[in-house]
């Protein structure tokens, strides 16, 4: 049987990048689209929990949620057989326009449409590439990790789930290396303007940022025009801080 993917995004159902790996995903896949209506970049990991949702059916394989990358997993795992006729094999997500490198795996509606099949047990992608990468070429190196990493499952534990963040950059044509997270620093901006109402309004997030070219690291990797594939936690927790948290537990006062 044809390993059953669930294919999502953070940059909206009717994007180049997710319309062109689902046809590549489509050679060795079932693939059903489960995407936000408009673009959700930065959304990270929110639920909508204070209104409403409506999901919208395009076709047979292809639903939209106007909601957050996470709402459109959540939905369409939690429906039954509504829009998905079994239990994905993988959850994948992509391919985003743009790098989601270091710290940028915090904020990435990208990673966390992934990471929402990956706390549900689901072996899960996140797919990334630069705005200057030939897309054709990075869509066919990207549905390719997604086929190696099911064949290599079939052969190993899956508890927990796998959470893969895949970087393409620039270029069509990519070494591959295993990574971790490096560091990416923002410029951090903050811009305010005046309306036409003389209103005052802001956006934020600066546009440059400054890599660490620490090797092994994803962003050393992007520099190096190396695609980069790294392996992410779910679990959070920081055995660096161990002793910190036991030493204030340990002398907190918790009465008057």
């Amino acid at each position: 049987m044809r390993p059953l993917i669930l294919l999502s995004n953070d940059d909206g159902y009717d994007a180049e990048g997710l319309t062109v790996l689902r046809v590549a995903l489509d050679r060795f896949a079932e693939v059903v689209v489960c995407a936000p209506k408009s673009n959700q970049s930065a959304a990270s990991h929110a639920l909508t929990l204070h209104s409403v949702l409506r999901l919208e059916q395009l076709d047979e394989t292809t639903f939209t949620v106007d909601g957050t990358p996470a709402d459109t997993v959540y939905v369409a795992l939690h429906s039954g057989t509504r829009l998905l006729p079994r239990w994905p094999d993988m959850v994948v997500s992509g391919m985003n326009r743009g790098p989601n490198l270091g710290v940028d795996v915090i904020y990435s509606g990208t990673v966390a449409a992934a990471r929402e099949g990956a706390l549900r047990g689901i072996p899960a992608v996140a797919l990334s590439a630069s705005a200057e990468a030939k897309l054709d070429s990075a869509v066919t190196l990207a549905a390719r990790i997604v086929e190696q990493t099911w064949l290599e499952l079939t052969e190993r534990p899956r508890d927990p789930a796998p959470l893969l963040n895949v970087n393409i950059p620039e270029g069509e044509d990519w070494p591959l290396a295993a990574t971790c997270l490096g560091r990416r620093n923002y410029r951090d901006d903050i811009i305010y303007r005046r309306d036409p109402r003389n209103r005052e309004y802001l956006w934020i997030g600066g546009a440059e940022a400054s890599h660490d070219h620490t090797e092994g690291t994803d962003t050393a990797a992007w520099d190096a025009g190396h695609a980069s594939l790294t392996p992410l936690t779910l679990t959070f927790s920081s055995p660096e801080h161990a002793d910190l948290a036991n030493n204030v537990a340990r002398h907190t006062t918790t009465t008057g």
